[in-house]
């Protein structure tokens, strides 16, 4: 199951069964035992590994020493508070990736949604709450950018209000997400200044902004101070981020670490190891630096 269909599903469904590529099994051995230096916070996205039972994976974060989880939504935190695992990145208003905010014949549904939810994440003890553009479907982009901006100011003084940070994912519109529109760093970056509120930022995911722009480095350098949170997956395919794609990790955390950022970073590619966890923990070593 593809994570559009995954989100779009059910936008506070916490479980599901995808379909993950078939490849040899690389051995747990493969990977180093050392201690996490934490200079990265690690975070890791519950879909990529819905075929393992959320308490089983709970606990599999707390042996790999990783202290957070994406995409979860209410019904998920009594348990993942029970292993002490924070809810990085919070799901559960909106209509998924599909229908969203650059819509108006949606605003005042989205609106009534996030309005609900924002109380329910900062009550929890979390901060980030995801949201989404929608797909173009004919729309031009500044007029679906205005649009957004109309609709996500109705939800800021109560975001701002509760301490929640509501964050736009970048996402491909080439290969996993066609139409999408909000596909290029700089018009989410625009979507930012014309919202102006702290309280509204961008979910920077470097596989799929690799795919559409690429200079993965240098968007960061230049405009990290939009960016919420931190995606990884490995390109092409979405799998381990490790020498089998074309992406730098070490260097690419390097680059996140200059610019000051405390937040979290997600693992959110598609494990073909045998061995889920031990692929989750390799990728995790990677962008331990």
């Amino acid at each position: 199951m593809k994570r559009r269909t995954f989100i779009g599903t059910s936008a506070a469904a916490s479980v599901g069964v995808m379909a993950c590529k078939t490849a040899n099994a690389m051995p747990s051995n493969k990977i180093t035992n050392s201690k996490l230096k934490n200079n990265i916070n690690h975070s890791v996205c519950r879909w990529c590994y819905g075929k393992i039972p959320m308490e089983e994976f709970l606990k599999s974060l707390n042996d790999l020493g990783i202290k957070a989880m994406d995409l979860t939504g209410p019904e998920d935190w009594p348990l993942m508070k029970k292993y002490n695992i924070h809810a990085s990145m919070c799901w559960g208003a909106g209509k998924g990736i599909l229908e969203g905010w650059n819509d108006p014949k949606l605003h005042e549904e989205l609106i009534a949604d996030y309005l609900r939810v924002i109380p329910l994440v900062s009550e929890a003890g979390y901060t980030n709450l995801i949201c989404f553009s929608g797909n173009r479907n004919g729309m031009d982009d500044q007029v679906g950018l205005k649009n957004c901006a109309e609709g996500l100011k109705k939800i800021m003084p109560i975001a701002e209000k509760h301490g929640v940070v509501i964050q736009m994912e970048l996402l491909n519109s080439k290969v996993d997400h066609a139409d999408y529109m909000c596909d290029h760093t700089e018009w989410g970056v625009e979507l930012c200044k014309a919202i102006g509120s702290d309280n509204f930022k961008l979910l920077y995911d470097i596989y799929h902004m690799q795919i559409m722009e690429g200079d993965i480095i240098r968007n960061i350098q230049d405009y990290h101070q939009y960016f919420g949170h931190y995606h990884t997956g490995g390109n092409p395919g979405r799998n381990e981020i490790n020498d089998t794609q074309e992406l730098f990790y070490p260097a690419i955390m390097k680059a996140i670490l200059e610019t000051g950022y405390k937040g979290y970073v997600a693992q959110e590619f598609i494990p073909t190891w045998d061995d889920k966890i031990a692929a989750l923990k390799e990728g995790v070593t990677i962008c331990d630096i």
